[in-house]
């Protein structure tokens, strides 16, 4: 017998007048911010109860899938030792434990560039615990460490630490050559803080009351905080700021920028009180972006740029005159998104975009050209990380795809040669071969042609071959793209015969600026029917069925899965929106919130501009919902403590589709942030929560 369905909470209507340009909104649920009022905390308690007894019958597969995430993954284990200075520095995982364990071991000499072997288990010669993440945790719900720096003489570790979720780090100074902690505490900083390479000094930054770092702080080690010297505020609300040293140690570098602008700031690092100088002026609508070489013996400055280069220019100037002659080093080239470029001595480094996937090549100074380092498969995602040092002889650089785990590689640069040096493990005997990967192209309604990146288990057949349950996923804002990466997780729906696709729709960042202009501000909806497009397609090429469909978007693509299932409800099966963006539009006109002024240049200023406002209420997820409806199943994920999309948006528009008739979910973690619970354990029950659903929605709960 079929156990009745609880009642379901059902928010009180308390409606506060939003007024601007001569339209005025009443809104029943706005009471719900107030997370200091008792009655709102009972309210989320009570969804969160509702949320238990509605999924309670998944009990047994939420601990099948956490049993197969954790038996998939080497538990002890260690990262590839990464060289800086006189020693090799690597994390170590324990089984059992929930974070990591920071170390490092010598050097076997000067010329050693061979990381050493590590096994788990297996003590190392002269390793030296730095920070044990486990210890730190210790009677906390919560743990993020938001910075870890040694500086380059290996003598002082500075490290920062979050308890609450609320993203507000507190900084220690840790002496490595006696292991005690100096009294050093620096309260309320923001992530990413350094040490000066000589160790003497920290730069951390520090935000407004809208959550913007606003300001570049120097703090010199043994003194009281109260002492700490401003190195720039930027007053500006658009923009933020951030600090770090080149690799040459020759600068420290002050960031400022904006979605569209942006500008950075020189001091040098053996003087870091003398006042700092710009590089270019600021110029509304230039972003561009400053790497630190020496060429020849001379101080260069490799500036990449958008000033009349859509994606993006790269060029050369003197460091002591970098408003001066410029030396086009890449021209721009349509279709060719420069990203990023790292200087290390002898060579630079240049990661950019082209037909969707990322690239990096190594720039030769004296001939300006590239030679990009190639890959087989037809869908990866790499990067470079892990470098450090100045004049390392090989690139460290991570690649991984849909079917290849993360694969840690150094690529000798004199050769061409890669040295594998880890890839990550997976137990349990998995295989590539047994897993298939392809792109599709979806059009658009305006005839855009629209990538779709797919995954799936060959043993249940190819995609094209009949309706296979699929778990579609999208982001598309900031010019941030998802690309094809591997999961451990993922597996159990892989394993299960879901076909895991990505909607790589624009807004993104996967074909280009171009790719991204055309799904910001009024381009905002081509984001929405970009996915529609590609459910659409994938229900048309018979891949799938709108039963056997569910969809999944976080954050900004929360606000994506929110507009679809007003959108094209009759698509899916079910949606899940993590910590979503759901009621964007009130979010965006209120600039005592976090970040919304920063926001206006992606999604327009509502406050301000009556067309903005317009367009932005007509589809802002939230009020958007409509009666008679027939809105898939949704479940939606949120944190008390999230600073960046606060927990009241998906709160509200739950109530609101409740209200309608919608079988909405709300799970609202009490002690967390926006990346959700801390500790791996934690995370892996999380995300088992959130497939038991899924394959619930998908009717494969009982496999």
């Amino acid at each position: 017998m079929t156990a009745p369905q609880p009642a379901a909470p059902i928010a009180d209507r308390r409606p506060t007048l939003r007024a601007h340009h001569s339209d005025t909104f009443a809104d029943p649920y706005e009471w719900l911010r107030d997370k200091d009022d008792d009655r709102v905390r009972a309210h989320l308690e009570a969804e969160n109860a509702y949320t238990d007894a509605r999924t309670a019958h998944l009990a047994p597969l939420r601990e099948r899938i956490f049993d197969e995430i954790k038996s998939r993954t080497q538990e002890t284990d260690l990262s590839v030792p990464s060289r800086h200075g006189r020693w090799w520095y690597y994390s170590r995982t324990v089984a059992g434990q929930q974070y990591g364990i920071h170390c490092r071991a010598p050097l076997r000499s000067e010329d050693d560039w061979t990381p050493p072997v590590l096994d788990p288990g297996v003590e190392v010669p002269g390793e030296q615990v730095l920070l044990d993440d486990n210890a730190e945790a210790a009677g906390q719900e919560f743990f993020s460490l938001g910075t870890f720096d040694v500086s380059s003489d290996g003598e002082r570790l500075l490290w920062g630490i979050d308890v609450a979720g609320d993203e507000r780090y507190t900084l220690r100074v840790r002496d490595l050559t006696t292991g005690a902690d100096l009294d050093d505490t620096i309260e309320g900083t923001f992530s990413g803080a350094t040490l000066s390479p000589d160790g003497r000094h920290v730069i951390y930054t520090t935000v407004d009351d809208a959550w913007r770092p606003d300001t570049v702080w120097l703090h010199e080690v043994g003194t009281p905080s109260r002492a700490d010297t401003t190195l720039f505020h930027e007053p500006d609300e658009r923009f933020w700021v951030g600090a770090g040293f080149s690799r040459s140690e020759r600068y420290l570098m002050i960031e400022i920028g904006s979605s569209i602008t942006s500008e950075e700031l020189l001091v040098p690092a053996d003087d870091l009180r003398a006042e700092p100088r710009s590089v270019w002026p600021r110029r509304e609508g230039v972003e561009y972006s400053v790497t630190h070489a020496i060429v020849d013996g001379v101080d260069e400055l490799y500036v990449l740029h958008n000033d009349n280069a859509l994606d993006f220019e790269l060029v050369r100037v003197r460091a002591d005159d970098p408003e001066g002659p410029r030396e086009v080093v890449l021209p721009h080239e349509p279709g060719r998104r420069l990203l990023h470029m790292s200087a290390f001595r002898d060579w630079g480094v240049v990661s950019y975009r082209r037909e969707g996937l990322p690239r990096l090549a190594l720039l030769d100074y004296a001939a300006n050209d590239l030679r990009e380092i190639e890959f087989a498969e037809p869908l990866y995602a790499v990067g470079a990380s892990g470098n450090p040092e100045w004049a390392p002889p090989m690139l460290r650089l991570g690649y991984g795809s849909f079917v290849t785990p993360g694969t840690v590689y150094d690529y000798v640069v004199a050769t061409g040669e890669f040295l594998l040096r880890k890839q990550q493990p997976v137990l349990g005997g998995y295989d590539p071969a047994d897993y298939g990967q392809r792109r599709l192209w979806a059009r658009a309604d305006d005839g855009t042609q629209v990538p779709i990146s797919l995954v799936w288990k060959r043993s249940f057949g190819d995609p094209a071959d009949g309706a296979r349950p699929v778990h579609l996923y999208g982001y598309g804002s900031y010019e941030h793209s998802i690309d094809p990466g591997f999961s451990v997780a993922r597996l159990s729906l892989l394993d299960r015969g879901v076909v895991f696709a990505v909607a790589h729709v624009r807004g993104g960042g996967e074909m280009g600026r171009q790719w991204y202009e055309g799904g910001k501000l009024d381009h905002k909806r081509n984001t929405f029917t970009d996915f529609i497009a590609c459910a659409q397609h994938l229900v048309d090429a018979g891949i799938t069925a709108p039963e056997r469909l569910v969809a999944e978007g976080g954050s900004a693509g929360g606000l994506l899965m929110g507009a679809v299932a007003n959108l094209a409800p009759q698509l899916f099966a079910g949606i899940l929106a993590d910590v979503a963006f759901v009621d964007a539009l009130t979010t965006i006109l209120d600039p005592s919130l976090p970040l919304t002024v920063i926001e206006w240049d992606e999604w327009g200023d509502p406050l301000h501009d009556p067309d903005v406002y317009a367009y932005m209420k007509s589809y802002s997820p939230y009020e958007n919902v409509r009666a008679k409806v027939p809105y898939p199943r949704i479940l939606a994920t949120t944190s008390l403590n999230d600073t960046r999309v606060l927990y009241v948006e998906p709160a509200k528009w739950v109530a609101r589709l409740r209200e309608v008739g919608a079988d909405a979910l709300l799970r609202c973690e009490m002690v967390a942030g926006h990346g959700g619970v801390s500790g791996r354990y934690n995370a892996w029950h999380q995300r088992a929560f959130e497939l038991a659903w899924l394959l619930d929605v998908l009717r494969l709960a009982d496999d």
